[in-house]
């Protein structure tokens, strides 16, 4: 119920424009590294000092007019050339919907092939996010254009879709990050139940540790990594093959412990004031975020989930107010 009720409120365009206005004031600093790119080199610099990476993500989706793509383009064209400035480890995730797959899929191409062209230029990675059954298809489809002329190219394969075992093995050639899967979908494309979903995940991690060029294990559940670390010993995988992944603000405790372990680790770091969906979408995903949220914005006696419904309570008339 809880995860249903989440990514409504992810969707709800009332609460997501309030959220811009009225920036992180609900808890969500603790989970999205700042909203302009100063605040990010900072966070990144952070988490090298600690021995992680960062793959960074300019938060926004769903974008339906031109110059909000361009801005979205432009903004990322930023992080790429601070990154690269700074001398910080880090490399880009992105989504083709915030640069214009909903508009155009020529226009989205485009501005994908600009932010990939300068990136080449730095030997720095661009990964596709991928997002909801709708877009999984044109966003491969861009992928395997871009790919044609450029190799800093990767892209995510979600483990509740039925057809994520054809992908990965379609595409195990690539740098590959490999989730459970963040969106609800209908039962005729995706598996519905968490144990469906974690036997495919596992599934998956395991073949493309055994067949695919890099896997990024992203899972915040320790019972997964530790079935890796299992894994990869028995099967004698080298550690240059794969990283584990978690959300910036999440289970910060264990990303530093697995660096110190030896283990390559990247952290996804998010920024902008387009975080409210990211945000809701976390806390749909997982039930056991709530408490991986809440632990470090609240203290042990807050009711987390009260919290969160009088946060987006608190946007909504702050929305309603300014609109009167």
């Amino acid at each position: 119920m809880l995860k249903d009720v989440f990514m409504a409120l992810s969707k709800n365009q009332l609460l997501t424009t309030a959220a811009k206005k009225y920036g992180l004031k609900l808890g969500a600093q603790t989970v999205v590294a700042g909203t302009n790119v100063e605040q990010t080199i900072k966070s990144i610099r952070e988490l090298n000092a600690l021995g992680i990476s960062a793959t960074v993500d300019n938060l926004g989706e769903f974008v339906f007019e031109r110059e909000e793509a361009i801005k979205a383009k432009n903004s990322i064209l930023e992080v790429i050339e601070a990154i690269h400035e700074n001398e910080v480890d880090a490399h880009i995730s992105l989504k083709p919907t915030q640069l214009g797959l909903d508009i155009d899929y020529d226009f989205c191409y485009e501005n994908l092939k600009e932010i990939v062209a300068a990136a080449s230029k730095y030997d720095m990675h661009i990964n596709l996010d991928m997002e909801d059954y709708g877009h999984l298809q044109p966003s491969f489809d861009l992928m395997d254009a871009l790919l044609k002329e450029y190799s800093n190219v990767g892209t995510v394969i979600q483990a509740y879709f039925f057809r994520a075992q054809d992908d990965i093995e379609n595409y195990k050639h690539l740098r590959l990050r490999i989730v459970k899967g963040a969106y609800k979908e209908p039962a005729e494309y995706a598996y519905q139940t968490t144990q469906d979903i974690d036997a495919n995940f596992i599934k998956l991690i395991e073949y493309h540790l055994l067949n695919g060029k890099f896997t990024s294990i992203a899972t915040h559940d320790h019972n997964v990594i530790n079935h890796v670390k299992k894994f990869v010993e028995e099967n004698q995988i080298s550690k240059d093959k794969y990283e584990f992944q978690m959300l910036y603000g999440f289970r910060k405790d264990m990303q530093v412990s697995l660096a110190k372990e030896g283990y390559n680790f990247c952290t996804y770091v998010p920024f902008g004031d387009d975080w409210y969906g990211y945000f809701m979408r976390r806390l749909a995903e997982r039930p056991q975020n709530l408490n991986l949220v809440f632990k470090q914005v609240f203290n042990k006696r807050t009711n987390t989930t009260i919290g969160v419904f009088a946060g987006a309570l608190a946007l909504s008339k702050l929305a309603s107010k300014k609109k009167k």
